[in-house]
């Protein structure tokens, strides 16, 4: 019909969750602020075993690279994982939402692969795919390694001083589906420009991909 208007979508509503508040409180309680110290005051190496992230290359081979960042045991390295699912487990539909969880392996390892431990940082929304503006999704987050990567000053209880926590991601963990969404637009991705600029986005001797 003339002059008829296609009936448009809802907008979608991205969830984010800012990482700074959270990643601080491992330092409100001495117990959290003591077990982010273990990988560098506690764990004891092993040539011919790995227990702990710490033990591989890629985690030394950055320490080589950032020297400052590696000399305070406080400062956090991360993992960051993507995957989508079906929130419904129905297999008749193709409703997906993503979620971007971070991990901190500064933990002992016992602790550092604990749900209880992960941080949701974003919940993409469906019914479909992100696709090729899976980076506009990812924006905030980015935002807030940029914020961390310089430092956010934070109380240590467990010395009762202040300081700068930094964070570096070390590792993305994510299945194809979600490794195609995630590259789609990488060479026009602003925030991966930034990244790279400050130093996340190094590739390691010992890595198969980027920081």
């Amino acid at each position: 019909m003339e002059g008829s208007r296609k009936k448009e979508g809802s907008s979608k509503v991205l969830r984010h969750f800012p990482l700074a508040p959270r990643l601080q409180r491992y330092f409100v309680s001495r117990k959290t602020a003591k077990d982010a110290r273990w990988h560098k005051l506690k764990r004891k190496p092993d040539e011919k075993e790995m227990c702990h992230p710490a033990d591989g290359d890629a985690w030394k081979d950055f320490d080589r690279h950032w020297p400052d960042f590696a000399a305070d045991p406080r400062n956090l390295r991360l993992g960051l994982a993507i995957d989508g699912f079906n929130p419904f487990g129905n297999m008749s539909t193709s409703y997906s939402m993503w979620p971007v969880f971070i991990v901190p392996y500064n933990l002992p390892p016992w602790c550092c692969m604990e749900e209880s431990n992960f941080m949701m940082a974003l919940l993409i929304p469906g019914p479909e795919s992100p696709g090729k503006h899976f980076d506009v999704f990812l924006q905030p987050l980015v935002e807030d390694l940029l914020e961390l990567w310089a430092g956010v000053y934070t109380k240590d209880v467990f010395t009762g001083q202040w300081f700068y926590l930094r964070v570096a991601v070390l590792w993305c963990i994510h299945d194809y589906p979600a490794l195609g969404c995630s590259n789609l637009n990488y060479r026009k991705m602003e925030w991966l420009k930034l990244i790279l600029t400050l130093g996340f986005g190094k590739d390691l001797s010992h890595g198969s991909g980027t920081m």
